[in-house]
């Protein structure tokens, strides 16, 4: 005996109504009707005009009663556009726990998707009030010490960190659907989501366990629903669909909306299309050429699903495409969604009603991918609805939206139990100063809580049924932190040192709070600790106060500000008999001896090293005889005094150069150091040479030139 199925798809421009009648399991489509919204009255899948949408629904309903007879129950669906999509990232501290359990795994999961409830809540402030109900969530990786990680389970380590995609249903798209029925005098038979509409009838639960993606294309939006592991792991959606080609088409060839929407339907049917454009002007023009010129909005179709199918899919393209809907029909989209997916042609197309298995059609019924929706919101709601269920969990009772096979995660959500309370308090921590550095050291984890179902122990992935009763037993609190000055530093142990034959027990210098304390000194939360190691050789000589010993390893003095160094009267470290510097690290039994120089230098030592003359002098021949020219070039000053080249230079002096005489030697300076006269007696006239040639007394002269003056007599009066 047949029995007859009576479905309506709201959507965001119409309702289509449709009768299916069940017989032996298969169903037979005997009417479908559409009529479209005259006002906006629905936005994004949600009943946003109750009055509006219920006098359609009243007109559908009364023109398929002419017809079929009274119609007083009715299977409806929940937009998948109306469906909230959340990313959340929890990472929580594991530092000193046990070994990572699948129910760590769980609960861990379980806080990620209260975070993503608590991002969305926070979005839609306004909405406050309002339920969301997961309707499922996949995970996108997991994080072992910021490392991405297969799987948590058996791992230790200091953090661990998840990542879900979850997805929301607000309570109020049910509540405004109900509303609007009740206004329309009908009942809601059974309710169901559209996704999971098309894909109970497109994808059966044996080819589940595959990861598939099903696009259903309407006018404004495109819905995603992805399937794997025997189960719909991710929803999502796309605000571009249809509507975006059409209005390409306008663009291109000036054309009114609904004569570019019937233009975009004939372009699969027919291989010539005349166009009249607004102006009047009319044209034929092949179907190719149209498909070409708006092939850019193709792609911008193709690339948002597409990236929003990887999205919801941990950037993993799927096995196969199946695309629905009435934009689904768009040209090339099929081809352009496989160039971004990176599949093959043969993994990604269009399906129509005709896939639907065991159902039988009146000829008068087109076989349309946009029917593939409305036909199995009517099967999937009589054949698997969605119901509500009640549970108490600890005495409070939940009333949970029966999307999928409900878990105690689920009820946990419905209950607002957080993840974080399903484990001990941690023991209270200890906060403190080390060296101007804040730490913190946490007190013991909490033990986890105990769950039980119906008085029988569970976990947070235990199935749950109507009437179940969830206890939570809380876990046992962690022990609060405690430690010394020495369990906190490291390097902690007095060290025994021999220098120069002397032996010397040094430790570290601790102060609490201001105060010397001992290493064994326990602290509290907030002490200020500070902490100097003994660590290298340098260290070593400071805390003995022998800073003389450490300016003698490297033996520095500044010249006009350079610094310059004398390795000649460096002092030696030597470190268990090896040459060692200052910071070099120090041990327990190490012994230290300092070789230091037994002379020092002087000015002229110093200057030589960086080939500085403090004197200028050259030799020339004068008069037959060798002759040396000197004058002083520099006049130093160390630390501000004037000093002389056989001054004593200790470490660390400044010595500054004062030009006193640069100017060049000329040949009048000979006089200041030769004794040669003019004679006394001598009349006439005299000839200045250098090198053989006639100069004068300003002459400038050179180290080895030949300097002459020739006397030339007068000759006597007769």
């Amino acid at each position: 005996m047949s029995s007859k199925i009576f479905a309506l798809d709201i959507g965001t421009r119409s309702v289509v109504g449709i009768i299916l009648e069940e017989e032996n399991q298969q169903y037979r489509v005997v009417d479908i009707l559409m009529k479209e919204h005259k006002e906006r009255a629905m936005i994004d899948g949600q009943i946003h005009n109750v009055l509006y949408v219920a006098e359609l629904i009243k007109e559908l309903k009364s023109e398929l009663e002419k017809k079929h007879g009274p119609l007083t129950k009715v299977n409806v669906a929940a937009a998948g556009r109306a469906l909230k999509t959340e990313q959340a990232l929890v990472t929580i501290n594991i530092k000193n726990r046990p070994i990572f359990t699948q129910e760590d795994i769980n609960r861990l999961e379980l806080q990620a998707v209260q975070q993503a409830q608590v991002q969305l809540i926070q979005k839609h402030e306004k909405d406050e009030k309002n339920h969301y109900y997961c309707v499922g969530y996949s995970v996108l990786y997991y994080k072992l010490d910021g490392q991405e990680i297969g799987s948590l389970l058996d791992q230790q380590g200091n953090e661990a960190t998840v990542e879900v995609i979850a997805t929301f249903l607000p309570r109020v798209v049910i509540e405004s659907l109900f509303a609007a029925l009740k206004r329309a005098d009908l009942e809601m038979e059974a309710l169901t989501l559209e996704p999971i509409a098309a894909i109970n009838v497109l994808i059966p639960p044996t080819m589940r366990r595959l990861n598939v993606a099903l696009v259903d294309i309407g006018a404004g939006t495109s819905d995603i629903a992805i399937t794997n592991n025997n189960t719909i792991v991710a929803y999502g959606m796309v605000p571009t669909a249809g509507d975006e080609i059409t209005e390409s088409l306008c663009d291109q060839y000036l054309l009114d909306f609904p004569v570019a929407e019937s233009i975009k339907r004939k372009l699969h049917t027919e291989e010539m299309i005349t166009i009249q454009d607004i102006l009047g002007f009319e044209q034929e023009i092949p179907s190719v050429e149209i498909v070409q010129s708006i092939e850019p909005s193709i792609k911008q179709l193709a690339t948002a699903i597409g990236n929003e199918i990887l999205r919801l899919n941990n950037q993993i393209p799927p096995k196969a495409v199946m695309l629905i809907g009435g934009g689904s029909l768009t040209p090339k989209l099929p081809e352009e969604l496989c160039k971004i997916l990176q599949l093959p042609a043969n993994r990604v197309a269009v399906r129509d009603i005709s896939a639907i298995q065991n159902l039988i059609k009146d000829e008068t019924i087109e076989v349309r991918p946009d029917l593939v929706t409305p036909i199995g919101i009517a099967i999937a709601a009589k054949k698997s609805p969605i119901q509500y269920m009640s549970v108490k969990v600890n005495d409070q009772v939940v009333r949970l939206f029966e999307t999928k096979e409900m878990t105690v995660s689920d009820a946990f959500l419905a209950a607002k139990i957080s993840a974080k309370h399903l484990y001990g308090k941690p023991g209270q921590g200890i906060s403190i100063t080390i060296n101007d550095r804040d730490i913190f050291i946490p007190g013991e984890h909490g033990n986890p809580a105990t769950i039980l179902v119906n008085g029988q122990e569970a976990s947070t992935k235990s199935k749950i049924q109507d009437g179940d009763e969830i206890t939570i037993i809380p876990g046992e609190d962690g022990k609060d932190a405690h430690a010394t000055i020495r369990d906190i530093i490291d390097q902690a142990s007095t060290k025994k040192i021999n220098f120069n034959e002397q032996t010397y027990f040094v430790e570290p210098i601790v102060k609490l709070n201001g105060e010397r304390a001992s290493l064994d000194t326990p602290i509290k939360d907030r002490d200020q600790i500070i902490f100097e190691p003994i660590e290298t050789v340098q260290d070593f000589l400071e805390h003995i106060n022998r800073h003389d010993v450490i300016q003698f390893q490297t033996f520095l003095v500044k010249v006009d500000g350079q610094p310059v160094y004398l390795q000649k009267y460096s002092g030696t470290f030597l470190l268990n008999g090896k040459p060692a510097k200052l910071t070099y690290p120090i041990q327990d039994g190490d012994v230290l001896t300092i070789q230091t120089p037994t002379t020092m230098p002087t000015v002229r030592v110093v200057l030589d090293q960086l080939d500085i003359a403090l004197e200028d002098s050259i030799t020339v021949t004068f008069q037959n005889e060798p002759l040396q020219l000197k004058k002083t070039k520099y006049e130093v000053l160390m630390n501000g005094v004037v000093v002389q080249p056989t001054t004593i230079v200790y470490n660390g002096a400044s010595l500054q150069l004062v030009n006193k005489d640069g100017s060049p030697w000329i040949f009048q300076d000979v006089f200041k150091f030769s004794n040669w006269q003019m004679p006394p007696d001598f009349r006439g006239q005299f000839i200045i040479l250098r090198n053989g040639n006639p100069s004068s007394f300003d002459t400038e002269i050179f180290g080895g030139d030949i300097l002459e003056i020739q006397l030339i007599e007068q000759p006597a009066m007769g």
